[in-house]
């Protein structure tokens, strides 16, 4: 029997399971195009007889729906950055630098992963409130300037790169930052990616923390504008419109850093 026919049961699991995940996305699409107040239970419904683009219209004429996106732009670029520049620092030297406490204290940050976010944000609200940062951006871009989960996959990461690269660049006199920045910093990039990722991923998508810590409507990120717009609605067609507005840009990163994405998850958790 061919090898192809034997792994056929395993391609109809696999399909049938991407059929199952991929089925909500398609009645968003398809529920965008539908100029109608509420979703009816008849599998019929979700096809559009007559397909319209009024919901999006409505979207961009009725709404800060441009400075929405800039705002989420902004929250989401800067904490991505500031992310992939510390992990790849912080993770070279966990990974490659010996000093005292160094398990240790990789250890300690580690821990920080077990405190719910929604654990912090009463503590957060009250010193950023002294601070004078509620309802500014630094309440939302300081705290994800750095993330733990990203030190932790490029560490992971850089220890599966031989020590030797980093001795033969020190043999021809390259210094620390010399090997970070050409040697470490390029061959970490699937990691860079899976952490760019990840940290797009979520802050592009946070409704909590700007919820709880912004106030005017015209610093909203498209999370939350999306959701004050559709609470004043409760139009179903317009739900879905925004929707497929708020998941185009987190579907088209994964889209193109995908191999690079796959490759870092698959290479970090090689060697510990």
């Amino acid at each position: 029997m061919p090898a192809a026919l034997k792994r056929l049961p395993l391609y109809v699991v696999f399909a049938l399971l991407g059929a199952v995940f991929l089925f909500p996305f398609v009645l968003m699409a398809l529920g965008s195009f539908q100029k109608v107040g509420r979703a009816i239970a008849d599998p019929l419904f979700w096809i559009p007889d007559e397909p319209t683009l009024y919901n999006f219209n409505y979207i961009f004429e009725a709404s800060n729906f441009a400075r929405w996106i800039g705002n989420s732009l902004f929250l989401t670029l800067v904490p991505v950055a500031a992310q992939l520049f510390l992990a790849g620092l912080l993770g070279y030297i966990f990974a490659k630098k010996r000093f005292f406490g160094r398990e240790t204290i990789f250890w300690l940050l580690m821990a920080v992963v077990m405190v719910p976010n929604q654990l912090l944000i009463i503590p957060k609200f009250i010193m950023f409130s002294k601070f004078g940062w509620v309802n500014t951006y630094a309440s939302i871009i300081v705290p994800e300037l750095w993330s733990i989960m990203g030190v932790f996959l490029v560490r992971q990461f850089m220890l599966t790169i031989p020590n030797d690269m980093e001795e033969a660049a020190y043999i021809d006199g390259a210094g620390d930052f010399r090997v970070f920045f050409q040697i470490m910093l390029p061959l970490a990039k699937p990691a860079l990616a899976t952490v760019g990722t990840f940290a797009f991923i979520s802050c592009w998508n946070d409704l909590f923390t700007p919820l709880i810590f912004l106030t005017a409507e015209k610093m909203y990120p498209i999370t939350v504008g999306l959701s004050s717009l559709l609470t004043k609605e409760g139009n179903f067609g317009i739900e879905m419109a925004g929707a497929v507005l708020s998941f185009i840009p987190t579907f088209l990163i994964f889209l193109f850093f995908q191999r690079y994405f796959t490759e870092g998850i698959a290479m970090s958790g090689i060697k510990s």
